[in-house]
């Protein structure tokens, strides 16, 4: 999957902003999508809940073993963090949603596509970097959004939004900017390109989660 032209960043932003900028309608579509609202509009079965973390599930195994393999690189170590890992807390989730599920295969070409991006980033930890972007700090953004609607539409009491909780990283909001800080250190090192290069891989990563949702959302016509 590609961007339609090469993204012009501009000097005087710092690279958290050219990235949050630079995806702006890329983002907005994602989370406009027909699956989303109708999953947090409480239009969703729980059948679609499963589904869709079941497809979440091998891009954060990909994202996690990518973070694993870059550890000690110079530019992904600023925001490789084990306390934001999510898999197993999916693998809790999906116990509580649909136990009888975890051994079936998962027929999903957007879960796959998105998976084999996420891997190849390992070739440039900038793409890994815009992937792990465009996951952690959504998660921890409108992710917590999302978790306290589905607690709520579901009267889940808690139970079964393990993926939302990040117990780990202390209070969301001091962490986030902690986040964004790092991203800006790791802008000072590339070159202009290579800035707009990551911009445009952030792109790409929200078109992923589009085509997650536009798979999702003819699965379960609302």
């Amino acid at each position: 999957m590609t961007v339609d032209a090469p993204t012009i960043v501009a000097t005087e932003d710092t690279l958290s902003a050219a990235m949050k900028k630079g995806s702006a309608v890329e983002h907005e579509q994602a989370e406009g999508s027909t699956f989303m609202s109708a999953l947090l509009d409480g239009r969703m079965p729980a059948a679609g809940y499963v589904a869709y973390l079941r497809r979440l599930r091998p891009i954060y195994a990909a994202l996690e073993s990518t973070a694993a393999a870059l550890a000690d690189d110079p530019i992904a170590s600023k925001v490789v963090d084990p306390a934001l890992n999510r898999l197993a807390t999916i693998d809790t989730d999906l116990a509580h949603w649909a136990p009888e599920s975890t051994d079936d295969v998962l027929d999903s070409p957007a879960a796959a596509e998105y998976t084999a991006r996420v891997n190849a980033s390992a070739e440039w930890p900038g793409a890994f970097v815009a992937h792990h972007y465009t996951r952690y700090l959504g998660d921890l953004s409108g992710g917590q959004a999302i978790g306290r609607i589905l607690d709520r539409n579901f009267e889940l009491d808690g139970a079964g939004i393990a993926f939302y909780a990040f117990d780990e990283v202390g209070k969301v909001k001091p962490y986030k900017d902690a986040y964004r800080d790092q991203l800006d250190k790791i802008g000072e090192t590339l070159t202009a390109d290579e800035r707009a290069r990551l911009v445009d891989e952030v792109k790409v990563a929200f078109r992923l989660n589009q085509a997650l949702f536009a798979e999702l959302s003819q699965l379960f016509p609302s």
